[in-house]
């Protein structure tokens, strides 16, 4: 579905990110890994490779452009080329709005927004010169929802959101889709570090499809987004969620 595809996906290192970087791969895609934890990012390449996929991992810090110009630049001078781009880097502790301290309200939005911003703006003239890309954004189904405790959070991925919506008008015309997914509860390593085995039911007796969602069940909307079986979509916002909030 996706062979000879060039892709850069950030934060692959475990997670969402992961399980996409391995699906790309296992559908024909060569794929650039960008994630500050290097080590897991290493070996996630690695993997892929022993599996006769391609892959090559760049330890970079999405807060800094030049990091992620360096896994641009490699692309575009092994392949000539970027076909799609997924943003997928984020951070999301937990903090009262009343305590959240100014440094850390710069470091989620930092992370979670303005590295989709440095991100899209290093691909986006090579998929304009190319009429031709792909650019998927991952924000969160908290957006629809409003929760206490992650205000800082919520308010950089409805900011994700805002940004898939304005670029997508922009380039349009330049045949570049620019779509967004807003995952619910999805059972992952970073989620295990700050929710509770009862906050986790509590998400579940809100969704539709009562199973925990896995991170292959984002990858896959990933896989659509980014596949001609989306030809017609840009702009758009999906829910993976099972079913907790519809609009």
């Amino acid at each position: 579905m996706l062979k000879d595809q060039i892709a850069l996906i950030t934060g692959p290192a475990t997670g969402i990110g992961e399980a996409t970087a391995r699906l790309f791969a296992q559908h024909g895609a060569r794929v650039f890994l960008v994630d500050r934890d290097e080590a897991p990012n290493r070996a996630v390449a690695e993997s892929i490779r022993a599996d006769g996929g391609w892959a090559k991992s760049f330890g970079g810090d999405v807060r800094r452009r030049d990091e992620i110009a360096r896994a641009v630049q490699s692309a575009v001078d092994e392949f000539g080329r970027i076909d799609i781009l997924i943003n997928n880097a984020g951070i999301y502790p937990r903090a009262r709005f009343l305590e959240v301290s100014e440094a850390q309200w710069d470091e989620m939005q930092d992370i979670n927004l303005k590295s989709m911003f440095h991100s899209m703006q290093l691909v986006l003239p090579h998929m304009i010169a190319q009429h031709s890309g792909r650019i998927v954004n991952i924000s969160s189904v908290t957006f629809h929802l409003g929760m206490d405790n992650l205000t800082h959070y919520v308010a950089s991925k409805g900011g994700v959101i805002g940004l898939t919506r304005s670029v997508a008008r922009e380039v349009g015309p330049n045949n570049v889709h620019v779509n967004c997914i807003t995952p619910g509860a999805i059972k992952t390593e970073a989620e295990a570090r700050v929710v509770t085995d009862e906050q986790a039911k509590e998400f579940l007796s809100h969704q539709s499809l009562q199973r925990r969602l896995m991170p292959l069940d984002v990858a896959r909307v990933c896989l659509f987004l980014s596949s001609e079986l989306s030809d017609g979509m840009t702009g758009q916002i999906l829910n993976v969620d099972a079913g907790w909030v519809m609009h």
